[in-house]
């Protein structure tokens, strides 16, 4: 795989640091592991469906600061006492997954059912930030117009 300097764009470039982060924060060797899924549920719905199986809803954590969704999982140690374990198929080791929000993405909340972490995101845009249309006026108008008022006696 090819590496990319990006040095030439930090110098001519304002207001771009955080995106040439997350550009220099890929890595080819990204861990695989928790597998997941990211849906659009709606307009402004989304959802995060991690494969979590065998971790109890105490052995996870999930974190939201600013523009980053952190789910963490760590696996408590129990000694098995039915027999001896041939075989472990089933991954119980810690893990770490990151996800970048876009901006005014909130979680709304989370559950575990059948060993999938769900985790509920909606969009929420502030009405200062919505598009609005602008009226046009009409072009037979020359200029402004005054208005007559009625001053009441």
């Amino acid at each position: 795989m090819r590496t990319f300097d990006l040095a030439p764009l930090y110098r001519s470039t304002v207001g771009f640091d955080r995106l040439f982060s997350m550009l220099d924060g890929f890595d080819t060797a990204a861990p695989g592991y928790p597998p997941y899924n990211i849906e659009r549920t709606g307009e402004n719905d989304y959802r995060i469906s991690v494969a979590v199986a065998g971790f109890a809803d105490n052995e996870l954590s999930i974190e939201s600061k600013e523009n980053t969704l952190t789910v963490k999982g760590e696996k408590q140690t129990k000694e098995e006492t039915n027999g001896e374990l041939l075989y472990q198929g089933i991954a119980a080791r810690a893990f770490e997954r990151v996800f970048q929000l876009a901006d005014y993405v909130v979680v709304k909340g989370a559950s575990l059912e059948n060993g999938l972490l769900h985790i509920n995101l909606v969009r929420e845009i502030p009405e200062a930030k919505k598009p609005r249309q602008i009226a046009i006026n009409g072009s037979g108008n020359s200029g402004p117009q005054a208005v007559e008022s009625k001053v009441a006696a």
